[in-house]
């Protein structure tokens, strides 16, 4: 792999602060790794991201497109322009603004279960983990780069699968469990190619808000 995508990960803005922020975290993690709770919190954290990872992307990302302005704005920069334009750099990240309020909100909601500072930090580290995984994975499935791994190669081509043939399935992008659970992982060979795979705003504008 060219060393250069890496720096081009590695580099962009959205993906320094949020590695920095997950050094932060996972270095807090680190100091309370004799907690027998830090080794649960942290896989868990990394199943949270992971089933956000489908869900979010089916059922949010895929929305049909609303009518109010603004809701289409973000789903626009989101993910339907990522859909119309699927290897422009820019758009292959989720933006600081809503993954910054995701982090926030899901520290809010761990804490609020648990009262404990160190196993909503290490639950964070594990979300951070996963999150950084998912972007990498992402941006190694769009740009001209060839996965080391031949589970990396496969979900490269899965995750091309999802833009070029159909958007209704493999919405997983660093595995496709959920798919399999789901019922969206189908043979690609029969499955028809979808004329709105590039252009989900042509999906229909049904949504009010």
């Amino acid at each position: 792999m060219k060393m250069k995508y890496v720096k081009e990960f590695l580099t962009f803005p959205d993906i320094v602060v949020m590695s920095l922020l997950c050094l932060i975290s996972v270095c807090f993690t680190i100091i309370y790794a004799d907690h027998a709770t830090v080794w649960l919190a942290v896989p868990l954290g990394m199943l949270g991201f992971s089933l956000n990872e489908y869900f979010t992307h089916r059922f949010l990302f895929h929305l049909k497109a609303p009518r109010n302005p603004f809701m289409l704005k973000m789903l626009k920069r989101l993910h339907y322009d990522h859909h119309a334009s699927p290897d422009d750099l820019h758009l292959l990240f989720l933006p600081l603004w809503y993954s910054l309020p995701l982090m926030i909100i899901t520290s809010g909601i761990v804490y609020a279960f648990t009262t404990s500072l160190m196993i909503t930090n290490a639950f964070v580290s594990g979300v951070m983990l996963f999150f950084l995984l998912y972007e990498w994975t992402h941006y190694i499935a769009h740009r001209p780069v060839q996965p080391l791994t031949s589970w990396g190669k496969w979900m490269k081509k899965v995750h091309k699968w999802h833009h070029y043939k159909n958007e209704n399935y493999w919405y997983g992008v660093t595995h496709p469990g959920f798919d399999y659970v789901m019922g969206t992982f189908k043979d690609h060979e029969g499955v028809e190619k979808s004329p709105t795979a590039r252009k989900l705003e042509d999906r229909g504008k049904d949504i009010g808000f």
